[in-house]
């Protein structure tokens, strides 16, 4: 066994400088969580969680908005993702870190270095565990609770001599406690904003009991019954420390633009390339007979639903959203509501989407999300359009304007005013600067809580 751990060196790691052009990246996936969370609070399902999340000490509760606040940024399919990992690291590490930081007082510098770590570490777990790992376990759970801890032990270890071993143990304690079946994604039920909120709870815990003194097994991670021997078999341990320190994962991060499944998004993007090149030619769309989608493995494992029932289902549905794109151009929120799934149009052309498992978007996946959607009229004429990287990807970013637009839909839906939304981006923008966590709001169902 090495005797250097993993879970040691992975703490170094995490301890590497961050600079400004950093907590500026990390500012913005604070104000892109901002934007999913808002979205989620409107949910029927928000007013369960929350009510779940107070249980039994109702308000008095301090986790309860850690917890609740841990389950919205998913709940809409909106969240950042990294692609190699398969993980989404929002959802779990930005809040968890304004959780603490409100608590202890911290520093907009203070929190983005807990964000920007907290990534690091999540992200490298996550690239490392191999494709059984994601057939069983859900990563943004997994991995994000190991990024949670290293996010709040960073805020715990501010004038600590002992910085390395407090992330070092909060990650191996976090690792025991690490769980998220995928079986959430195969019945009705509402349980995955669940995973998203303990993840959050056992990063934040986990930290705080190192801080006190709570010691993890040094191998954790790789030890002959430690992480990855159990949840990750194919996994190779060692490739969360063999990537060189170059520069914070937090980079290679992607934002999305639309509120379905990530694996939905380079079809979308190509179904709407599809579009505009048949409206730039004609003033309506024409008939179609069939949109083949090819596209790599997952995207079908996790997508294909031509009948869905609510939007929860629709957003997981490559049939849905491509029918939308096709039929309506960029897919939002309205676009998954009991109205659009019902739309006879959309019902009828979703019928007509064919799934098609690709081998060269498969070689190029995970590191890369990429599809080929082919529509074919109904004398026989088709025309193809590629999508070899989702927008949002580090290949495809999106524009300042796209996320600023992305919050003002969100924002808006949740009742916000444009002086608020206008705001809370600027809190965002200002967090390098800020004494601390006063301009940022915390969240409850339907709304904020100032």
């Amino acid at each position: 066994m090495m005797t250097q751990s993993i879970s040691a060196t992975l703490a170094r790691l995490c301890l590497h400088r961050v600079q400004d052009h950093d907590r500026a990246r990390a500012a913005l996936h604070v104000r892109d969580w901002y934007a999913c969370a808002l979205a989620g609070t409107t949910l029927p399902v928000a007013h369960t969680l929350w009510a779940g999340a107070r249980g039994l000490a109702g308000d008095a509760d301090p986790w309860a908005a850690l917890g609740f606040e841990a389950s919205l940024g998913t709940l809409l399919e909106m969240d950042d993702i990294d692609r190699a990992a398969l993980c989404h690291p929002g959802p779990v590490i930005v809040p968890a870190a304004l959780f603490l930081g409100r608590r202890l007082g911290s520093s907009g510098r203070q929190v983005l270095d807990a964000v920007v770590r907290g990534y690091e570490a999540a992200i490298r777990v996550g690239r490392a565990t191999g494709p059984r790992h994601y057939a069983y376990w859900h990563p943004t759970s997994t991995c994000g609770s190991l990024g949670a801890a290293v996010a709040a032990a960073s805020l715990l270890a501010e004038g600590r001599p002992d910085t390395h071993d407090l992330l070092a143990h909060a990650l191996g304690l976090a690792a025991t406690r690490a769980s998220g079946l995928w079986q959430v994604r195969l019945e009705p039920n509402s349980a995955k904003p669940w995973h998203t909120a303990q993840a959050a709870q056992t990063g934040v815990q986990a930290a705080l009991q190192a801080s006190a003194g709570l010691t993890a097994p040094a191998h954790m991670l790789e030890g002959t019954k430690g992480f990855f021997a159990a949840l990750a078999p194919d996994g190779d341990a060692a490739h969360v420390i063999s990537e060189p320190v170059d520069h914070w994962r937090i980079h290679d991060t992607s934002f999305k633009p639309w509120p379905a499944c990530r694996h939905t998004h380079p079809a979308i993007a190509a179904t709407l390339a599809l579009r505009d090149g048949f409206l730039g030619r004609s003033a309506a769309l024409p008939a179609i007979q069939t949109l083949t989608v090819r596209t790599y493995a997952d995207a079908l494992d996790f997508c294909n639903n031509p009948h869905p029932t609510d939007a929860a289902q629709a957003r997981f549905s490559l049939q849905h959203t491509l029918a939308v794109a096709w039929l309506r151009g960029e897919p939002r929120l309205a676009d998954f509501q009991p109205a659009a799934l019902t739309d006879p149009a959309i019902v009828a052309l979703r019928q007509q989407v064919r799934l098609i498992a690709d081998a060269d978007c498969q070689a190029r996946y995970p590191a890369h999300f990429g599809a080929l959607v082919e529509a074919v009229q109904p004398e026989g004429s088709g025309s193809r359009a590629h999508c070899a990287d989702a927008p949002g990807d580090p290949e495809d970013p999106l524009s300042e304007t796209a996320l600023l637009a992305k919050l003002a839909d969100a924002a808006t839906s949740a009742g916000w005013a444009t002086p608020q939304i206008e705001a809370l981006a600027l809190a965002c923008a200002s967090l390098p600067h800020a004494p601390d966590l006063r301009q940022l709001p915390g969240l409850l169902p339907a709304g904020p809580v100032h």
